[in-house]
């Protein structure tokens, strides 16, 4: 395990630039660098915890065919592959993974790409898989089963499971009317769509979700649209189980523009997110949003500070939110924050604070509080192994864990999204 820890270039720029809030004392960690042939990329999805204390998610690219795999790690670094993506329907998971009741994973593929490097092209619209614990993978839905792709194509959200044991997510593409939808799974594999969007003149209701859904203590699901809406900027849309929508906000402008990631509930009984773009500065923002639909943009990012959140939000067992953004920070490849309800910001760590970004770069993913306390995450790229054929001289991404003195044990609110 390497330790890592930020460099005095943060302390130095603290200086210069004002940002909300002291950087609480903490300790960088990078626990795992990918090795192409284990997994490379690993998508912009938080990992997840499972009860055996070990931490699951996916990789983009990489494996025995290139085109991914599942993948678990211990808190010391520890890499094991559970499943090498063979294709060509089963390629590229983008959602990373939910624990079904019945103790295995379930996740989604995005299906596009190439079967290997400079071989065959191939399309697919995508599925939903379960793999166990032991690495036996069945593919539950292939989606595109219906004339135009009434069903959906494209997932590039993890699932949730809900009481009645079904399962729900979105696709980016395909239904009705071509721009995404809500679907309901059945642990069996029979899938149902609820609700078709841009089913509104202009996609007022939004176009193409990417995120994640979360159920709300209400009984509805709530989530995000990348387009669509009333500004074009995208919305957050409140669906009840009958597949009745209603749209809580609108984004455009100043108020931010894009989410990619869904929403986290926090213990207010408010909705948190982020937006990529957009905002006072023009480089995304972190939202509050109402049960009600009431908007507040709680930051607006500005580079330095970050820039382009592209995953979610998490609320850490001391109340406050931690996120990622994708690009900005001190070195331009994304940083780690801290931000309270009332929206005191904090910088938490500069990725590509070692040479070569050994730490990592471009965090797509959301974080995690650990049992220990400590928070986890992803980078797409950086680390020093680079042994995929095609990929260049980028580092093939990277876990890590930040310790902020958070109290041990899982006591986190609901998180969903990338």
């Amino acid at each position: 395990m390497k330790m890592r820890s930020r460099t005095g270039a943060l302390t130095i720029l603290s200086l210069v630039v004002a940002l909300a809030g002291v950087a609480p004392a903490q300790t960088f960690t990078t626990v795992l660098e990918f090795d192409y042939a284990l997994g490379g990329f690993p998508e912009p999805t938080a990992l997840l915890q499972g009860s055996d204390g070990e931490f699951y998610g996916t990789t983009f690219a990489g494996g025995v065919q290139h085109i991914g795999t599942v993948f678990k790690v211990t808190s010391t670094g520890t890499l094991t592959s559970l499943d090498g993506f063979q294709g060509p329907s089963n390629a590229h998971p983008t959602g990373g993974l939910v624990l079904g009741t019945d103790g295995d994973f379930y996740g989604t593929t995005s299906g596009f790409g190439f079967l290997k490097p400079n071989q065959q092209v191939y399309f697919s619209a995508g599925t939903i898989f379960k793999i166990t614990p032991a690495g036996i993978f069945t593919t539950l839905y292939t989606f595109c089963n219906k004339t135009s792709c009434a069903d959906g194509s494209e997932p590039h959200s993890a699932l949730i499971q809900t009481s009645n044991g079904n399962f729900y997510g979105t696709t980016t593409l395909g239904g009705a009317n071509t721009y995404g939808t809500v679907f309901e799974m059945t642990p069996g594999g029979k899938l149902t769509t609820i609700y078709s969007f841009c089913a509104q003149a202009g996609c007022a209701d939004g176009a193409r979700p990417f995120g994640s859904l979360i159920l709300a203590a209400n009984g509805n699901f709530y989530g995000t649209t990348y387009q669509g809406g009333a500004n074009g900027g995208g919305t957050v849309f409140e669906l009840t189980p009958a597949g009745v929508l209603t749209t809580l906000c609108n984004f455009g402008g100043s108020t931010g523009r894009n989410p990619y990631a869904g929403l986290a509930q926090g213990s207010d009984g408010n909705f948190y997110g982020t937006t990529y773009g957009g905002g006072a500065k023009g480089s995304g923002t972190v939202f509050r949003v109402t049960p009600q639909g009431t908007l507040t943009t709680l930051y607006s990012f500005s580079g330095v500070d970050g820039a382009n959140p592209y995953a979610g939000l998490v609320q850490a067992s001391d109340g406050n939110f931690y996120g990622a953004t994708l690009n900005g920070g001190s070195r331009g490849h994304g940083a780690l924050f801290e931000i309270t309800t009332l929206g005191e910001y904090t910088k938490l760590y500069d990725f590509c604070s070692e040479a070569n970004c050994a730490d990592g770069a471009a965090p797509r993913g959301g974080l995690v509080e650990g049992s220990d306390g400590n928070l986890y995450g992803t980078t797409q790229n950086g680390g020093m192994k680079v042994n995929c054929p095609t990929c260049g001289t980028q580092g093939e991404g990277t876990v890590f864990s930040v310790s902020l003195g958070l109290a041990p044990g899982l006591n986190v609110f609901p998180f969903a999204g990338k």
